[in-house]
């Protein structure tokens, strides 16, 4: 037994340091999806123009400095920031680059005009008849009641047609669908500021907050923006704060490694969202990035303590930078239902833009007016489909253009 002991001793020393060493290793190889290191105009970047310094540039890095503390932001557990394996110098994946923005909208126009389009088809049958009485005057109206576009705005375009034909007392198609796309083409409003605000400032990064209920396509939306922001060659952080739908992390995530950018997320279910955001914020002053966009939860309109939280994670954010863009994100095949969300939404945060997903085959094109007149906010950004290409910037005259063929 005595002779075994001097034999066990140096084996049971080695088998401690091993076991001391493996926490150690586990945590230096977690280290390599950090996003570290000030991004300069002079820092070499990953492949896709976005998401990073390479890795062998990090080395060189500072340290990342310590987290501030906010009074209203709760400590969580499990932040990380998770950055495209491209970028973090492991296993190159591809990239995706979307279409230009031309080619974008003139898919989407296409899809639109081969949707199930009964407002412009319904209109120009009717003020096209031989015979234009208060009957087709009542069926115009119902036309557009029925197409979502709102009572008020209604009125508005049926005096105004009304007016115009009997002036110039004409039934020829061609003509009469002249005056409805100049007069269709008002009551959309060219004159609203259309532009997406996400140009880096001075010292900070522009911030963009998606809000909406569920099942409207926000995170989608977060990921199909980021694509076009990386393809205008702008750096993008993305921040996960639905932190209470199941895998929307990870969803996010996944958008983030297909456009090349890092996502700022928590690995604990139903951690608290202004925290999150917060340091999504955070990281994008210290990276120097162009834009930082928060995916947040899909709360119910008619919750009212999740719409506070909602209004707190703005207010944490604005404690590092202000909000740029407030982009409401509504399912177009909703109708008047999207309006009352919108209602809703606007008490809480400051909405700036509109995102109108689905607006094909159900979809009633008149929202795209009904909300515009409630709110008093454009409609900035339009998709018809699900794929990655299917959102562009809305354009009045195509879509008005749209409807009418």
């Amino acid at each position: 037994m005595n002779d075994i002991i001097p034999i066990l001793l140096p084996i049971l020393a080695a088998l401690v340091v091993i076991g001391g060493l493996v926490p150690v290793l586990m945590k230096a190889r977690k280290s390599r999806t950090q996003y570290l290191g000030t991004r300069d105009a002079n820092d070499p970047v990953a492949p896709h123009g976005g998401g990073g310094t390479l890795l062998e540039d990090r080395a060189a890095a500072p340290a990342a400095p310590a987290v501030r503390k906010d009074p209203d932001a709760v400590d969580i557990e499990g932040l990380e920031t998770e950055v495209p394996d491209d970028a973090a110098g492991l296993e190159t994946i591809p990239v995706e680059t979307p279409l230009p923005v031309a080619g974008r909208l003139n898919r989407l126009r296409e899809r639109l005009v081969k949707s199930n389009n009964v407002l412009g088809k319904g209109l120009l049958a009717l003020l096209s008849s031989d015979k234009i009485d208060e009957d087709v005057w009542d069926e115009v109206e119902e036309t557009l009641l029925l197409a979502d576009l709102g009572t008020e705005p209604t009125m508005q375009l049926v005096d105004a047609l009304r007016e115009r034909v009997k002036v110039l007392g004409t039934r020829d198609p061609e003509h009469v669908k002249a005056l409805l796309r100049e007069e269709l083409i008002k009551i959309v409003d060219p004159s609203m500021d259309r532009t997406l605000r996400v140009d880096r400032h001075a010292d900070r990064p522009a911030v963009v907050m998606v809000v909406g209920v569920n099942g409207v396509g926000k995170t989608t939306t977060v990921g199909k923006l980021a694509r076009v922001l990386v393809a205008e060659d702008k750096d993008v952080i993305l921040g996960a704060a639905d932190t209470f739908r199941a895998a929307a992390a990870e969803q996010l995530a996944t958008w983030g490694q297909r456009v090349g950018v890092p996502t700022v997320k928590s690995d604990i279910d139903g951690a608290d969202p202004a925290s999150v955001a917060y340091e999504a914020v955070k990281a994008g002053i210290d990276q120097e990035v162009d834009v930082v966009m928060i995916d947040t939860a899909g709360r119910l309109q008619n919750k009212v303590g999740l719409m506070d939280e909602l209004g707190k994670v703005k207010r944490v954010v604005e404690k590092l930078a202000e909000v740029d863009e407030v982009l409401l994100v509504l399912d177009a095949t909703t109708g008047q239902n999207g309006l009352n969300q919108a209602r809703v939404f606007a008490e809480v945060v400051n909405i700036t833009g509109i995102v109108l997903t689905k607006l094909d085959g159900t979809a009633k094109g008149g929202i795209v007016v009904a909300i515009q007149k409630s709110l008093g906010v454009p409609v900035k950004l339009i998709g018809l489909g699900e794929g990655a290409d299917d959102l562009a910037p809305f354009e009045v005259e195509g879509f008005v253009d749209a409807l009418l063929n």
